[in-house]
């Protein structure tokens, strides 16, 4: 269900992107954690303090292969003058049992195991002659040298990681040292993209004289699956409301957001807005923006699904994707910030654009020894591909900007960046 009632999108004026954005974002609530694998969670943030249940290491044991000693019996050793000490056992990681070590001897040991009671050091092999009865050592370590102790890394009870930290490869290897097979966090959003249109063929088919290949699906489901939630891509739905309407309802068992591109503006054959218009609770309208004019979002079904619907021109798609869907699945996932953070540069090359609504213009942005710079690529045409591929960032101009000029610093959307 809606976090709170959803406003509606205005029909006398047009949204802008900020509105619209927290429109969607107020209304949704983030999925309910519950345990999970590790390898499952990565990527998700924790919802729960962590507290390592063990010491770490959990017992004393040797940094280095060498010999575990008593460090009087060598701490006159020296090149000139080394000492001779008979080697009576050896220590491997991993060996259950555990030996003493009588005053004048030493023990063969290696990286990890346990250093025997009586040792206080380690003497790396570099050090010795490597000797398997007798070891000769030519130099004395320092108290305590090469051993690991118990708990010097972690002890018992200590919070190691806090409710909200984002669960990277280094946080899933702290917390299998420990012992920790699970934690608790929020699931992957399962994000269902649908296409409409009736011109639209799957890759890999004949296109006719009047179809186009399918790539709007392609594009969300991966920038989807990019952020970390699970991406389902329904096959092409045409324009045909029965058909859509089909589809959706056979979707929503598996959606924790529906995301659809294509029939959401003011033509005969749009679809998506007419069947939504009719059940759900979808709201269209326009935002000032450019390219991405034509928004919806909503909720359909038993079980209250969010939809937000954008446009179906590719540009116009993946940067709606950028601005909307983003956040909705960051909030959704509970991470926080839910926007992808802008950053101002230095815009090498100037351009006009047009007043009244927020630009998105592609861009490339790079930072070298004059610090971190963009220039706009290609056109501003929302059916231009080949210019967004070349993208990494995405200018953001306010709505009354009509022109930046060669050296003014604007903000950037940086893409593909984890934040």
């Amino acid at each position: 269900m809606p976090a709170q009632p959803l406003p509606h999108m205005p029909t006398d004026r047009l949204s802008t992107v900020d509105e619209h954005v927290e429109r969607i974002v107020s209304a949704l609530e983030p999925l309910p954690p519950y345990d999970q694998p590790l390898l499952e969670a990565l990527g998700l943030p924790a919802c729960e303090n962590l507290v390592s249940p063990v010491d770490l290491p959990g017992f004393d044991n040797s940094a280095m292969d060498g010999y575990a000693v008593a460090l009087e019996d060598v701490a006159s050793a020296s090149e000139d003058q080394p000492v001779h000490l008979p080697v009576v056992g050896e220590m491997a990681a991993g060996q259950s049992r555990m030996l003493a070590l009588s005053p004048g001897t030493s023990v063969r040991i290696m990286t990890g195991a346990p250093v025997p009671q009586g040792a206080d050091a380690v003497v790396p092999v570099e050090w010795t002659d490597a000797g398997l009865a007798t070891v000769r050592i030519d130099r004395a370590p320092r108290p305590g040298e090469h051993v690991r102790r118990r708990g010097e890394d972690v002890r018992t009870g200590e919070t190691l990681l806090r409710d909200g930290r984002i669960l990277g490869p280094r946080e899933i290897g702290l917390l299998a040292s420990v012992g920790r097979a699970q934690v608790r966090s929020r699931p992957r959003p399962r994000i269902v993209v649908m296409s409409t249109g009736a011109e639209l063929r799957e890759p890999g088919s004949t296109l006719g004289h009047d179809s186009i290949f399918d790539s709007n699906s392609y594009m969300l489901a991966a920038a989807a699956r990019s952020l970390g939630a699970i991406a389902y891509r329904v096959g092409i739905v045409s324009d045909d409301p029965g058909e859509f309407r089909d589809a959706l309802s056979d979707q929503l068992v598996r959606a924790d957001l529906v995301v659809t591109s294509g029939g959401v503006s003011k033509g005969a054959y749009d679809v998506v807005k007419e069947v939504l218009s009719e059940v759900g609770t979808v709201s269209f309208g326009e935002v000032a923006m450019q390219p991405g004019k034509p928004q919806g979002f909503g909720f359909v079904g038993e079980d209250s699904t969010p939809i937000i619907t954008l446009p179906g021109n590719p540009v116009s798609s993946y940067v709606s994707f950028e601005v909307f869907v983003v956040p909705a699945i960051r909030a959704m996932m509970g991470r926080a910030p839910y926007r992808r953070p802008t950053q101002r540069m230095v815009c090498t090359q100037g351009f006009s654009s047009a007043p009244g609504r927020e630009q998105f213009v592609r861009a490339w942005h790079e930072v070298d020894e004059r610090g971190s710079h963009v220039h706009p690529v290609g056109g501003h045409g929302s059916h231009l591909l080949g210019d967004l591929a070349e993208a990494n960032a995405l200018i953001r101009v306010p709505a009354d900007v009509t022109s930046v000029a060669g050296g003014d610093a604007v903000d950037v959307l940086v893409l593909d960046r984890e934040f």
